[in-house]
C-alpha cells in the first residue's frame, strides 16, 4: 500500500544516499538528488508526498530547499524529514517548523527506516482516505500494513475513527479520538485487552470509518503505551511458551543460543553520518 507514496531523498553523501536508497525503495517510489538545486528541478517535475532531506548540503541547504518548494502552491503539499546534527536541530531549526520530523545525525540506519516508515505509512492512509469509495470507509488487507502500523499512523495523523479488524471469523473494533484509543472490543475482552489480542495480526482485513465515533472509555493506556506493553506481553508469553517446550522436549523454534545470536545480529547495525 505504501508504495503510492513518492519520496524524494537528498543528500550530498553517495554512501548515505545510497543506503538510505537501499532501505526505503521496498517502503515507497524513491528518487535521489545529490544537492538541493536538483532536488529544487526534481520536485517540480514530480511533486513528492515526503521529503528526506539533509540538512548541511553545499549552496542551497535543507531548510532553505523546503522553503522554496513550499513557497509554490504545485509543490506545496508534502511532509518533511530533516538530517541534522543535534546542535543545529536544537538552535536553527526546531523552533522554525522546518520539518515535521527530525533525524539527529549521527543516526543507525534501521533506526531511521523505522522513523521515516511512520511518515510514509501515515501518508499512505491519508491518500487511501482522499480516495475512498462514496461511503467514505476505507478498506484494505493486513498484509498491506499490519495492526502495529495501522496504529502509529493513526495515532501521528490524529485521526478520530473506528477501525476494524477481521481475520478468520474473528473481530475486532477499536475506537480512536484524535489519535488515541478510547475504547476496544474483541469478543468478550474490551479495553487494554482487547488491543493486545491483534496486535501480532499480519493477516486479514481491515476497514477505517473516519465518521465511526463511541461514547465509550474503556482503555487504560494511551496508543503508545498499548503497543509497548502489548508487545511487551507478547514477548514474555513467546519466551515462556518456549521454555515450556524445552522442558517438555517439545518442538522449540529456536535454541537459547540461537535465540541470543539472533538478538544479536539484529542489534547490528550501520551508523550513518553525513
Amino acid at each position: 500500500m505504501a508504495n503510492n507514496v513518492k519520496l524524494l531523498l537528498v543528500d550530498d553523501n553517495p554512501m548515505v544516499l545510497g543506503m538510505l536508497q537501499q532501505a526505503l525503495s521496498p517502503l515507497a517510489a524513491v528518487t535521489t538528488a545529490t544537492d538541493a538545486a536538483d532536488a529544487l528541478l526534481k520536485a517540480v517535475d514530480d511533486p513528492p508526498d515526503l521529503l528526506v532531506c539533509d540538512y548541511r548540503m553545499p549552496g542551497m541547504d535543507g531548510r532553505q530547499l523546503v522553503e522554496k518548494l513550499k513557497s509554490r502552491p504545485a509543490t506545496a503539499n508534502f511532509s518533511t524529514v530533516l538530517m541534522a546534527s543535534k546542535a543545529d536541530i536544537a538552535e536553527r531549526l526546531s523552533q522554525q517548523d522546518a520539518a515535521d520530523d527530525y533525524l539527529e545525525k549521527p543516526f543507525f540506519l534501521k533506526d531511521a527506516t523505522r522513523r521515516i516508515k511512520r511518515m510514509i505509512d501515515r501518508i499512505a492512509l491519508e491518500k487511501m482516505a482522499k480516495t475512498a469509495p462514496s461511503d467514505g470507509v476505507v478498506r484494505g488487507n493486513l498484509s498491506q500494513m499490519n495492526v502495529i502500523d495501522l496504529m502509529q499512523s493513526l495515532e501521528m495523523g490524529r485521526k478520530s475513527c473506528q477501525l476494524s479488524l477481521a481475520k478468520e471469523g474473528e473481530k475486532c473494533e477499536v475506537f480512536f479520538v484524535e489519535g488515541q484509543v478510547k475504547h476496544a472490543t474483541y469478543g468478550s475482552l474490551v479495553g487494554d485487552e482487547a488491543v493486545f489480542k491483534v496486535l501480532r495480526w499480519t493477516g486479514g482485513n481491515f476497514e477505517l470509518d473516519f465518521e465511526g465515533k463511541t461514547d465509550k472509555e474503556t482503555t487504560q493506556l494511551n496508543t503508545q503505551g498499548l503497543l509497548m506493553e502489548g508487545l511487551r506481553l507478547l514477548d514474555e508469553s513467546q519466551r515462556d511458551s518456549g521454555g515450556e517446550a524445552a522442558e517438555s522436549g517439545g518442538p522449540q523454534t529456536a535454541s537459547p543460543g540461537a535465540t541470543h545470536a539472533g538478538r544479536k545480529e539484529e542489534e547490528e547495525d550501520v551508523l550513518l553520518d553525513s
